[in-house]
């Protein structure tokens, strides 16, 4: 089996046409860039210990590429209007993204970065199927270097807003007037709190809180990290932590 495919991509120029054409070899390096740069994101989200993880981050990256390498095909030989089998894998996986989505019992959501991380993936995998090379391999670094080196940002960043979230737990309902006013006295505004109904046979009280720093002084020399380290010491805080 043997066709062109009529692309413009760099590094496509730079080897040679017969690596834009659909043959053996042209297949094995396809499918093996995606095996590498999947494996790269795959091993950073499994390290994490994120719910998809080394082997899903391949299947899809795979799954992607052979779809594209066979609306090619069906294109070519078939004269086909739309990439049909691209399409529906698209839609397949940002459901199977979305499905990675959860709800803490802190009210947080988790595997969102995950979850995008895997529908960027697909289309990484569409773009080698097809013969962007450049396009794929520069996303895939790119994604790799997203994820490994933007959370210290955006954790630095996220320390330093005026606006945070909290995970609270009492020992008695009755703690949380004192503690409202323990926050108003260090300036920090309450945007809303909502009773976690996941704790309710605990015999803890436990909330979400939504604050918001008006204090000058606190904007200018606490990080949020020390703000919730000073109200984790009240006597009648059980936990305290950022969401």
């Amino acid at each position: 089996m043997k066709f062109l495919l009529l692309t413009n991509d760099p590094l496509s120029n730079l080897i040679g046409p017969w690596i834009s054409e659909i043959n053996i070899w042209s297949i094995l390096i396809r499918l093996f860039i995606c095996i590498i740069l999947a494996s790269m994101i795959g091993i950073e989200r499994s390290n994490k210990r994120h719910s998809a993880g080394f082997r899903t981050f391949i299947l899809v990256t795979l799954s992607s590429s052979i779809a594209a390498m066979l609306d090619i095909y069906f294109i070519s030989q078939f004269n086909a209007q739309i990439p049909i089998i691209s399409g529906a894998l698209v839609v397949a996986l940002s459901i199977i993204s979305a499905n990675t989505l959860l709800y803490s019992s802190k009210n947080k959501i988790i595997g969102l970065t995950t979850a995008i991380a895997l529908w960027t993936m697909t289309f990484i995998g569409l773009c080698i199927g097809a013969g962007f090379y450049t396009v794929g391999l520069i996303s895939g670094f790119l994604l790799f270097i997203i994820l490994n080196l933007l959370p210290g940002l955006e954790s630095y960043l996220k320390d330093r807003s005026n606006h945070f979230e909290i995970h609270l737990e009492l020992k008695n309902k009755t703690d949380l007037q004192p503690f409202t006013t323990t926050l108003r006295q260090l300036g920090l505004h309450i945007d809303d709190i909502e009773s976690n109904p996941a704790y309710l046979n605990s015999g803890l009280s436990v909330y979400t809180i939504s604050l918001s720093i008006v204090s000058n002084e606190l904007k200018k020399y606490k990080t949020h990290s020390e703000i919730i380290e000073a109200l984790s010491s009240l006597d009648y805080v059980n936990c305290i932590e950022e969401i």
